[in-house]
Parts: C-alpha cells; sequence; structure tokens
C-alpha cells in the first residue's frame, strides 16, 4: 500500500468492487460527470464494472482508496492513458459519497503523484475534469497542479455540453 498522510493506495479487493459499483456507478448523473463514456447499465457481478478488480494492465493503473484513521473503503484512483514512451499519465479519482468533504482527495492526487513519478517515472501528469468540478481542480491545485486551459464545450454530460479544464504537473514541479 501507498500511504499519504489520510489515504492509503491498495489493489483493488473483489469485495470493494460491489460498494464502488453501487455508489459510484449507478449513480447515473455522478458517473456521467466522471466518465467521457456514456453510462450504460452494468451489473457489478457480470465482471465489466469499471471497478472490478483485474490483472494490472500497461496503459491503466488501478487502486482502492482506504482512509488510514478509518480503515474504511474511500473510493478509488487511477493513472489512465499511461504512455510509457512519452512518459505521460492523466490521473483520476472518485470519493464515496460518505467520505466526501474529510480533505481526501489532495492527499490521493499526491499518493497519485508519487506512484506516477517516483514509481512509474513519467514525467508529466494531467487531470481533465469538468470546469465545475472544483472539488478535483482544488484538490489538484493543492498537490501542484497548474491549470494550463479549458476545452470548450468538449465534454456531453447527461444532456448538456460542458467545459473541461485541463491541469498539468511536471515530474521537476513535483515535490515528494
Amino acid at each position: 500500500m501507498m500511504r499519504g498522510s489520510k489515504v492509503g493506495l491498495r489493489a483493488r479487493h473483489e469485495a470493494d468492487v460491489p460498494v464502488l459499483h453501487e455508489e459510484l456507478y449507478d449513480d447515473v448523473l455522478v458517473r456521467s460527470r466522471a466518465d467521457t463514456r456514456p453510462w450504460q447499465p452494468i451489473a457489478h457481478e457480470a465482471g465489466r464494472s469499471p471497478f472490478a478488480a483485474t490483472e494490472p494492465k500497461d496503459g491503466a493503473a488501478s487502486f482502492s482508496v482506504v482512509e488510514l484513521a478509518s480503515q474504511e473503503l474511500a473510493g478509488a484512483a487511477l493513472l489512465w492513458n499511461i504512455d510509457p514512451h512519452n512518459r505521460t499519465a492523466h490521473l483520476g479519482i472518485t470519493v464515496r459519497p460518505a467520505f466526501r468533504g474529510r480533505g481526501l482527495g489532495s492527499d490521493i492526487v499526491r499518493v497519485l503523484c508519487e506512484y506516477g513519478f517516483a514509481v512509474r517515472g513519467m514525467q508529466r501528469l494531467q487531470v481533465d475534469t469538468l470546469a465545475d468540478n472544483t472539488a478535483m481542480i482544488t484538490a489538484a491545485t493543492k498537490a501542484g497542479f497548474t491549470t494550463e486551459g479549458t476545452l470548450r464545450r468538449a465534454a456531453w454530460v447527461y444532456g448538456a455540453f460542458h467545459d473541461v479544464t485541463l491541469l498539468g504537473l511536471l515530474a521537476d514541479e513535483w515535490t515528494p
């Protein structure tokens, strides 16, 4: 497990899947705001849940987030679109509703940065989030990310287009 001050990132356990799927996938509006792919009804038992415990992949690294104080499952985190040639990756986090507002987001982002930069040797990490996702923008900014731009009306979310904010952090800007 990789540890921050408030959270730990560990491999996904089978017992995590139904909890994450129910709270973070089955809420159509929340999931639609967190994923560029359209929401589809998927039962977690089908093994196709985006939170399914799978073998590691070259292009993505998925984690379960554990709140250290309570040792409870607090959410999910991942590096995705990992490009080993250019040494870049995107990161994403999602926190269970009961754990929101506890200041876990920036700690999750910091631990993901440690994984990306120190373990995987990335030279750039990027966050793409809806422009009105102040929680993610704040978490990334606290972890050292810089806002690099806005993609106007770049995301179709539940019946409307939304702007996307891009944030980036380079390895030489990262403070472990």
